[in-house]
């Protein structure tokens, strides 16, 4: 499952050239979701979103993003898919959440509405990486998927914040530092790819997988990072957890082992 993402936080060109700024970022992404484009700005808060979609969910105009929650509080920009969304959203239901469209997009922001977005994500089972625009506690959330399927590319451009589902969505943005990595370029030289958290250039690392990352900006500085680590491998070997030998046991405790 392939849509794309892009963003952020902080404004690298002037308020009005935002929006055509996204709209070039989300078009390096064309090949990751040939059905739909949307960006999405607030200039009081310096933050704007940029996504292509591939529509596999909810097919409708319901499922476009950037996608605002029920409250406005949150604003996502999202890549893959949470497999258990039915389940979610029906625990959201009981606790009083409606929902207008289909897709697991809405149902990641209802959660987000419930239990707030770092107890959220641990209840999330599948593949994805995203940005959250919390509005109430104005700070940018960046997050990946436990094994690290879906990519997150995070750097910046003088003291502004930049993200993107590719190198290309970043590239472009004006000021970008475009020095390569010399140990990066070793790397690449050994393995044939360039391994996490590096990327080709010295002002880009890839997010890990299985992390939170906070971002609260900050006058005059670059926003303040914080990182939670919410799953690795370390922690579910220390948390074993036995394997029958019939498939459908195995598939359970293969979810039970990512949770």
């Amino acid at each position: 499952l392939m849509c794309g993402l892009a963003g952020f936080l902080g404004f690298p060109v002037p308020a009005p050239e935002v929006p055509g700024l996204l709209a070039r970022m989300a078009g390096t992404l064309v090949h990751r979701g040939p059905d739909d484009q949307g960006v999405w700005s607030d200039p009081s808060a310096g933050v704007g979103f940029a996504h292509r979609r591939l529509s596999v969910q909810d097919l409708s105009p319901l499922g476009a993003q950037p996608m605002r929650s029920a409250s406005g509080r949150f604003v996502i920009a999202y890549n893959g898919e949470v497999y258990n969304f039915p389940a979610l959203r029906a625990e959201l239901s009981a606790r009083g959440h409606g929902f207008r469209g289909g897709s697991d997009t809405e149902v990641m922001l209802a959660a987000f509405e419930e239990w707030g977005v770092r107890d959220a994500v641990p209840r999330f089972i599948g593949m994805f990486a995203f940005a959250v625009w919390d509005g109430q506690e104005q700070c940018l959330w960046l997050c990946r998927d436990r094994i690290g399927v879906k990519p997150l590319y995070v750097g910046h451009v003088g003291n502004n914040l930049v993200f993107g589902s590719e190198l290309k969505s970043v590239r472009i943005v004006p000021g970008f530092d475009r020095s390569l990595d010399r140990d990066a370029l070793a790397l690449f030289m050994r393995h044939d790819y360039v391994p996490g958290p590096w990327s080709i250039y010295s002002s880009v690392r890839k997010l890990p997988p299985g992390v939170l990352a906070r971002y609260q900006p900050r006058a005059g500085g670059r926003p303040v990072e914080t990182r939670f680590t919410y799953w690795s491998v370390e922690q579910a070997m220390a948390n074993p957890v036995a394997v029958p030998d019939d498939d459908e046991g195995a598939i359970q405790a293969l979810d039970a082992l990512l949770l």
